[in-house]
């Protein structure tokens, strides 16, 4: 059985009634989402012109996935993925670096749509 933890930018693709996102959660029986997308999704939440009802459906939908929290053995994989990025001088945003490190680390495959995530070794990524 496939295991996918899904991107921030996915997240919002399903909100926003992307069909080829919502055919793929329903064939998901459990998504995983790395905690600085939740912190994301609750920071657009807060961000937008609707605050207060997009909160409730957002954390509506977090209660219904299971989340990956940031570990000791988190941290380590992070400082190998962000070295080999820079040998490569590949960097990727900070938050994207700790999202790829908990699929690492839990061998979960990514769902997403950036392409930086290709740089990473080993990560295995689904592009919608």
């Amino acid at each position: 059985m496939e295991r996918l933890a899904f991107d921030t930018n996915i997240v919002i693709r399903f909100f926003k009634n992307d069909t080829v996102i919502t055919n793929r959660l329903a064939s998901s029986p459990t998504v995983y989402l790395p905690i600085p997308v939740i912190a994301e999704l609750l920071f657009a939440a807060r961000n937008s012109s609707r605050p207060e009802e997009n909160l409730k459906i957002y954390n509506e939908f977090i209660a219904t996935c299971n989340f990956m929290s940031i570990t000791k053995e988190t941290a380590n994989q992070y400082s190998i993925t962000r070295l080999q990025l820079k040998q490569k001088g590949r960097p990727i945003p900070e938050n994207d670096l700790w999202i790829a490190s908990l699929c690492l680390e839990h061998s979960l495959t990514l769902v997403t749509v950036d392409a930086h995530f290709d740089n990473i070794d080993e990560l295995d990524v689904l592009k919608l």
